[in-house]
C-alpha cells in the first residue's frame, strides 16, 4: 500500500516537471497582489511552500538563507516562499519572516489556491522554475544537505 501511494505521488511530481506556472492571484506580505504566472522574469525562481508552525520548513529556509546571496550572485535567482498558514496564523507570517531577517519574497496562500494549482500535498515543498518559466525541479520534504541538489538545478 505504501508503495502505491508513493508511486502515485511520484507520478504527480513528475507531471509537474516542465509545466508552466499556473495563474493564481495572491497577496504578498505587504498586501500587493501578485500573479503567480508572472513570477519568472527570465531568470530562475525558487518557490517553497511553508507554514510558520512547520519545523522542517524552518530548517529548509534557514539552510537556504545561508546560501541565498551567493546563489543570487551566481544565477540571478529569486526565491518566493509561499505561506500556507490559514486564518489568524496568516497574520503571524510577516513578523515571523522579518524576525529571521530573510530576504525572500513572501506570498500568502491562506485559501490554498496556489497550493492546489501546484498539486502540493505536504510541506515543505520546493520547486525550481528555469529562466523560460518551466518547472525543472520538484521536491517534497527536507533533509540536511538538500540545498546541494537545489544548487545543481539552479546552474
Amino acid at each position: 500500500m505504501k508503495k502505491s501511494i508513493f508511486l502515485v505521488a511520484a507520478m504527480f511530481c513528475a507531471l509537474m516537471v516542465n509545466a508552466a506556472l499556473p495563474s493564481v492571484s495572491l497577496k504578498d506580505i505587504n498586501g500587493k497582489t501578485v500573479n503567480t504566472a508572472e513570477l519568472s522574469n527570465g531568470k530562475p525562481v525558487i518557490i517553497s511552500f511553508f507554514a510558520t508552525w512547520c519545523k522542517p520548513c524552518l530548517r529548509e529556509l534557514k539552510a537556504i538563507d545561508e546560501l541565498y546571496a551567493d546563489w543570487q550572485d551566481e544565477t540571478g535567482v529569486t526565491m518566493y516562499i509561499v505561506s500556507t498558514d490559514q486564518g489568524q496564523d496568516s497574520k503571524k507570517v510577516k513578523p515571523f519572516v522579518e524576525g529571521y531577517g530573510w530576504e525572500y519574497k513572501v506570498l500568502l496562500d491562506p485559501n490554498g489556491d496556489f497550493k492546489r494549482a501546484m498539486n502540493v500535498q505536504s510541506i515543505p515543498h520546493l520547486f525550481i522554475i528555469d529562466s523560460k518559466g518551466k518547472i525543472v525541479y520538484n521536491h517534497v520534504g527536507y533533509s540536511d544537505g538538500n540545498e546541494k541538489e537545489i544548487k545543481k538545478y539552479l546552474k
